[in-house]
């Protein structure tokens, strides 16, 4: 009969086997893996942190350790003795806070400072991390490949100390690659590359400016870095240059100020002499065919400060009147048309009225003479014939502007004017010949011979002047 045999594979020898192994595990884990060991421990003497000087002197394996089951992690453990690297892990400011706060990678801190690599093994080593660097504010993303061509190391920019920078690093490289543009630019900008450099190259080779207010169009875009960043030396530099045209171009204003400092009013970036100005921003607005002159016909050699801007300092040789009327043309003249002038005759010493607004200039302006002519009026309007020289030269003592005629005799009538007809009688009627001489005879109740028989039948025998009997045009019984 055949005996199958398991040895130790009974049932009995599984459970005992499975029995012991949670033992060892359960002792492992409580232990905090103290039972085993990955090298020795750091030895260099530092800083004593709690009566520890070095790594070495810890025994026991869950002082760095936390067991598998706990909340604890070996980060909280290295938090608990390295104090000052906990508070720096709060301040944004510090080293750690930065790496902690500012990177988008989680890292513990056995990832930049691994142990038991032996008693004088460095304590801190990122070869086989993928260390933050851009949360130092200096991203790597554009420093991939030493000028070489070899992959970069910490050593090619920190050499034996992590904690530094070699000022000198980006100089020597950058020699590498451009000589020439390197000493300009350090000539330019200074040697304190990293004061405006963060590795993205924000302000370096593929830098924007058309991404700011200020942009480079025209011959602004061929200028040199240094033509408006002068001895920049940082970010702040750079972005304190100022952005109005007056501060560059002052050198450059003949106007010395005369149009302010607002230069783009008139010029623009593409060509500094193609220039538009705005008269109307001046206190001289160009209007009608001022609007078609060249600047230079006003603006002789190039003097715009202080033109005179009264009409006569340009018109004074176009002026016909010889100065008669004054300085100021615009009175009659307008920008639109120097023969289109229309004379305010109120504002000299004969206003014209009536029918004289009618009359054209040159009927008493003849041969162009304006200044100096006789203003009565027998220089224009001769004495009547009926009047033979009775009335003299007062011409508006009857007359007026509205019309010659009908006149109102308003002298020293020796008869009352007021006689017959509602005072309205004509002088014909009594002055039929002329104003020598009068007659009775044209009002309709007088007939020669009624006149003639009733002063005879009086013994009035002289009774052809009516006047001596009848000064005031009324009867007489004496």
């Amino acid at each position: 009969m055949y005996n199958n045999k398991l040895g130790c594979f009974t049932a009995t020898g599984v459970i005992a086997t499975l029995i012991t192994l949670f033992a060892i595990a359960g002792f492992a884990l409580a232990g905090g893996s103290q039972m085993f060991s990955a090298g020795e421990l750091n030895a260099q003497p530092g800083d004593s942190l709690g009566g520890v000087t070095s790594h070495a002197q810890i025994t026991e394996c869950s002082a760095c350790h936390a067991a598998s089951f706990s909340a604890e992690t070996m980060a909280d453990r290295c938090a608990s003795c390295h104090t000052e690297i906990a508070a720096q892990m709060k301040d944004v400011a510090k080293l750690h806070g930065a790496i902690m706060q500012k990177s988008s990678t989680a890292l513990a801190c056995r990832d930049c400072h691994p142990e038991h690599r032996g008693e004088t093994a460095a304590l801190t080593d990122m070869a086989d991390s993928t260390f933050p660097h851009e949360a130092l504010g200096f991203s790597l993303k554009g420093h991939q490949l030493t000028a070489a061509g070899a992959a970069f190391s910490c050593k090619d920019c920190h050499q034996d100390d992590i904690t530094k920078f070699a000022p000198d690093t980006c100089d020597s490289c950058h020699r590498q690659i451009d000589a020439a543009f390197t000493q300009s630019h350090v000539l330019s900008f200074g040697s304190d590359c990293l004061a405006c450099h963060d590795g993205v190259d924000k302000f370096g080779s593929d830098f924007e400016h058309s991404a700011f207010a200020f942009q480079l169009i025209g011959k602004h875009a061929n200028l040199a870095c240094t033509k408006c960043h002068l001895n920049a030396r940082t970010v702040a530099d750079l972005q304190s240059a100022p952005q109005d045209c007056f501060s560059c171009h002052q050198k450059d204003d003949k106007h010395e100020g005369g149009f302010g400092t607002d230069c783009s009013a008139c010029h623009n970036p593409t060509d500094w002499s193609d220039a538009k100005f705005d008269h109307n921003l001046s206190a001289f607005k160009l209007e009608g065919e001022h609007a078609e002159v060249k600047c230079d016909q006003c603006h002789v050699n190039n003097v715009f400060k202080g033109t005179p801007q009264d009409c006569v300092s340009c018109h004074q040789k176009d002026d016909e009147h010889n100065g008669e009327f004054g300085t100021d043309c615009a009175a009659c003249h307008t920008p639109k048309t120097w023969d289109g002038a229309t004379f305010d005759h109120t504002r000299s010493n004969f206003p014209l009225t009536g029918a004289h607004t009618n009359v054209d200039c040159k009927q008493c302006h003849t041969n162009g003479q304006f200044k100096g002519l006789d203003t009565t009026c027998l220089a224009c309007h001769a004495e009547p014939t009926e009047h033979a020289g009775q009335f003299g030269t007062d011409c508006v003592a009857c007359h007026t502007t509205t019309a010659w005629t009908p006149a109102t005799f308003n002298g020293d009538h020796t008869f009352p004017l007021n006689h017959g007809e509602g005072g309205q009688v004509s002088c014909a009627t009594c002055h039929p010949a002329g104003y020598k001489t009068y007659t009775c005879y044209g009002c309709h109740e007088h007939n020669e011979s009624n006149i003639s028989s009733k002063h005879r039948e009086e013994g009035i025998s002289n009774f052809e002047n009516c006047m001596e009997c009848h000064a005031d045009g009324r009867e007489h019984d004496d």
